[in-house]
């Protein structure tokens, strides 16, 4: 059942270091906004903001949501320095524009709504 099937999420999660690539060089082309949740499995303040982000996920829109789980894509969360969970990249045209590092709601809806325009 691909994402198209599913309709409870709106967050793409990267299943190989190839999709996340089609997906890094798609978002070029785009004046979308990308919001890569960097998570993992055992990590609790994760699981907190999943709802939350699901809620973010349906209330913009026009933002892309992206889920990558630090154990499972090892590599990407290296080329970001990823080195705490959750961390929140904000990419645009391919490119880091901001980030959060921690569960912090509030701080990353009003970088949502900075870096979407």
């Amino acid at each position: 059942m691909g994402a198209a099937a599913s309709s409870s999420s709106k967050i793409v999660e990267m299943q190989s270091k190839s999709q996340w690539r089609a997906q890094l060089e798609a978002s070029k082309q785009s004046n979308k906004l990308l919001v890569i949740d960097f998570t993992a499995t055992w990590c609790g303040p994760c699981k907190r903001m999943e709802p939350i982000l699901e809620e973010y996920a349906n209330i913009y829109a026009d933002v892309q949501f992206i889920k990558i789980d630090v154990d499972m894509l090892a590599d990407v969360a290296r080329e970001f320095k990823v080195d705490a969970m959750p961390t929140f990249v904000f990419v645009k045209k391919g490119k880091e524009v901001d980030r959060i590092v921690g569960a912090r709601k509030d701080e990353l809806q009003r970088r949502i709504e900075k870096h979407m325009i």
